[in-house]
């Protein structure tokens, strides 16, 4: 008998900020990774410390920011597996921008199958993050990714109905 790799389920990416749209998208992603079979993950970004005189210092700065990240993602953690019944996959990483720690961690992880983004609450515009990839291109290091893209006020009954 040979032993069979199980494939790992489908992750459904959403990008974890204070936004009024973040809910939208990860209350989104939670209904798709349920209805598929799928999971979750949930990226936060954190931007690297420009505190160059004093490398401790630096360090500190990073070391609480990277805290404050894993915390408010533990704390969402209960949302996510409420929704989908499976704990996401936490992901903190230091980047100048969203758009390049995406390709890091699109790149890093092909399990990883959906991005799912929310379109912005204040009416001017997609949002910055759409409207890069859009301009941009959805490609993430030679790699081809579909991007979600849902309305940012969706209620939660209108999310279910489309999940």
């Amino acid at each position: 008998m040979t032993d069979v790799a199980v494939p790992s389920p489908r992750k459904f990416l959403v990008v974890a900020d204070d936004s009024p749209e973040f809910a939208a998208a990860l209350k989104y992603a939670c209904r798709r990774a349920r209805s598929t079979g799928g999971c979750v993950a949930m990226l936060k970004v954190i931007a690297p410390a420009e505190f160059e005189h004093w490398s401790g210092v630096r360090e500190e700065i990073e070391r609480q920011e990277r805290e404050e990240a894993q915390a408010l993602l533990r704390s969402l953690s209960a949302q996510v597996v409420a929704e989908t019944g499976l704990p996401p996959e936490l992901i903190v990483e230091t980047a100048d921008s969203v758009r390049a720690a995406l390709k890091q961690v699109i790149a890093a992880d092909p399990a990883i199958k959906i991005l799912v983004l929310a379109t912005s609450t204040a009416g001017r515009g997609p949002g910055p993050l759409i409207a890069a990839i859009a301009k941009e291109g959805v490609g993430f290091s030679g790699r081809k990714l579909p991007v979600t893209v849902v309305p940012g006020d969706l209620t939660d009954a209108e999310i279910e109905e489309l999940g």
